[in-house]
């Protein structure tokens, strides 16, 4: 169960996803966001000064695991995730960056696996994973149960959908990225409505955190901000998503939409994402946290 970085990028369809195939995606995307993550996980360090054990719910690939381990160099930090292939990632990356000694990761579906964890968690963070859970308030309870007295859960989720392109890019009808959101939301609700044990659940994150016997700390909203003209990275990342979103909802987009998109993905085309000068990448996401005071 990974977590997806972007606007909702992996299209969530974590039974039928070729993990192995996906790695490189999430991989590129989270390092993309990692200046997003090293503010976020800043702000983090100010409540959850010395946590001894750090736990990634939903880890993916291990970016942000990783981060998390150099930003609490104190902390022995677990990777979770249930993809295997995934978690390879994250034990060599944490091997790369001298993290290893510290690094540990545990395979397995959320929330039940982390009944397998040694210790209690000083500090649970779960990026964009809870949303995977079809019962999210008992998914944040089984967080909450997981917690050391003091102990912090942190929760990504939220925030505003990603923009990579002008509202108006000289082809098409201007507001592409508009629809495509419409339709991602569409998509979403079904999603979320035919996971197993799926509960409709008002996303009141503070609530359901409170609701778990925690106590709510802050919320906050982290942007990043790569300006046009982007860097080959980004422009790569963009390309890749919005090809997916090419396949996932090219037949539900109307002929001049579907056209456009073509058009953005053609390498050879002057107007594409691979060629034009005015793309970039702009995106919030927010965290919440709560604190373990019993």
């Amino acid at each position: 169960m990974a977590h997806d970085d972007d606007t909702r990028g992996h299209q969530h369809d974590h039974t039928d996803i070729d993990w192995s195939r996906m790695a490189g995606h999430l991989q590129t995307q989270a390092e993309l966001f990692t200046p997003l993550y090293e503010r976020a996980l800043a702000w983090l360090g100010h409540k959850q000064t010395e946590p001894g054990l750090i736990v990634d719910a939903g880890s993916g690939p291990g970016v942000l695991s990783c981060l998390l381990a150099e930003a609490f160099p104190g902390a022995r930090v677990v990777a979770v995730d249930g993809a295997e292939p995934l978690l390879e990632r994250a034990r060599a990356r944490a091997e790369r960056l001298g993290v290893a000694d510290r690094f540990g990761t545990l395979a397995g579906e959320l929330p039940g696996v982390l009944d397998d964890l040694d210790y209690p968690v000083d500090l649970l963070w779960a990026s964009r994973s809870l949303h995977h859970l079809g019962d999210q308030r008992a998914g944040i309870a089984a967080f909450a149960a997981r917690l050391a007295r003091g102990g912090t859960l942190a929760l990504m989720e939220g925030g505003l959908p990603a923009r990579f392109l002008p509202r108006d890019i000289g082809i098409g009808r201007p507001g592409l990225q508009a629809r495509l959101d419409a339709l991602e939301e569409e998509w979403f609700a079904r999603m979320r409505a035919g996971l197993p044990d799926s509960v409709a659940e008002v996303e009141d994150w503070t609530a359901l955190m409170a609701a778990a016997g925690l106590r709510h700390t802050g919320t906050r909203s982290f942007m990043l901000d790569l300006p046009a003209p982007t860097t080959d990275r980004a422009r790569a990342y963009i390309a890749a998503s919005l090809g997916r979103l090419r396949d996932v909802f090219g037949e539900q987009l109307d002929a001049d939409d579907r056209d456009t998109l073509d058009r953005l993905l053609d390498p050879e085309d002057a107007a594409s994402v691979h060629r034009r000068a005015d793309l970039f990448v702009l995106a919030v996401h927010t965290v919440h946290t709560a604190v373990r005071t019993g």
